[in-house]
Formats: C-alpha cells, sequence, structure tokens
C-alpha cells in the first residue's frame, strides 16, 4: 500500500466533500453562510449599501466598530450580533481586534477569506435587490391564482 503524503490527504478530502450528503462538513457551512445576518455582515465590512453620512458606498471593504455594525444592520439584537460575529471570527471569515482605549475599542474586519465569500454574496445582494418587484409581482400573482 503506497504511503499518501498529508497534501495528498488533503486533497483528497477535499475532493470527497459532497454538499448533498447529510453528514458533510460542507453543508454545515453551507448552511451558516446562507444564514441572512451572515450575508449582511459580510456587505456590511465589504462596504457595501448606504452609509449613515448619505454618500454613495464604498467601494473598499474596511473594518468596523461593534456599535457601527449593530446601527448599520437593522433588526439584529446584540446577542444574534455578537453569536454571529464569533461564528465569522471562528470561520476564519472575520478578524476581531481589540484596542485597549477607554473604553475598549473593538472592530471587526474581513480576513482575505472573508473577502473572497463577499464578493459571491455581494452579486446575490444585487441579484435580490435588482428583481424584488419581479419577485413581488410573481408573489401576488401566484396568491391570486391559488386564493
Amino acid at each position: 500500500m503506497p504511503t499518501t503524503t498529508a497534501a495528498q490527504k488533503r486533497a483528497q478530502a477535499r475532493a470527497d466533500y459532497d454538499a448533498f450528503l447529510a453528514g458533510c462538513p460542507s453543508r454545515q457551512l453551507l448552511a451558516r453562510i446562507s444564514d441572512k445576518w451572515i450575508a449582511l455582515i459580510l456587505a456590511a465590512l465589504g462596504g457595501d449599501g448606504p452609509h449613515p453620512s448619505g454618500a454613495e458606498s464604498a467601494v473598499e471593504p474596511r473594518a468596523m466598530r461593534y456599535s457601527e455594525l449593530s446601527r448599520r444592520l437593522a433588526g439584529v439584537s446584540q446577542k444574534m450580533l455578537t453569536q454571529t460575529l464569533r461564528s465569522l471570527e471562528r470561520d476564519g471569515l472575520v478578524t476581531r481586534t481589540v484596542t485597549p482605549t477607554v473604553p475598549v475599542t473593538v472592530s471587526y474586519e474581513l480576513t482575505d477569506l472573508g473577502l473572497s465569500l463577499h464578493h459571491l454574496m455581494r452579486g446575490v445582494k444585487e441579484w435580490a435587490e435588482t428583481h424584488m418587484n419581479e419577485v413581488l409581482a410573481n408573489r401576488e400573482e401566484y396568491d391570486t391564482r391559488t386564493a
């Protein structure tokens, strides 16, 4: 039996991932990144969307403080924002930086891995914003037809 190198084992593990299988770790990751708060946090840290100053959306990703993220994401609870940021940090998508000031300043920023996911999620967000009127019209037509 030939010996397998660590790189070969990693390559085989990647080839074995199949999100259609119930026990596949990639399915768990897919479930996590499809959460609305994940998508919105990635968009905010990626510089998408309106800014409080009324300026056009920034093109560049940037670090944001927790309080700024909280204000930006209307409707997110403190608990949900904290849990979501921790999961993003755990997965290596976000870095958390603590600055010893009074009071302590905590900021979050996309990692390279998070930035690569942000680019994909930006397209989904833009698609939703672009096609919302069509979806609403289809829902109305469906509801009328099935009522």
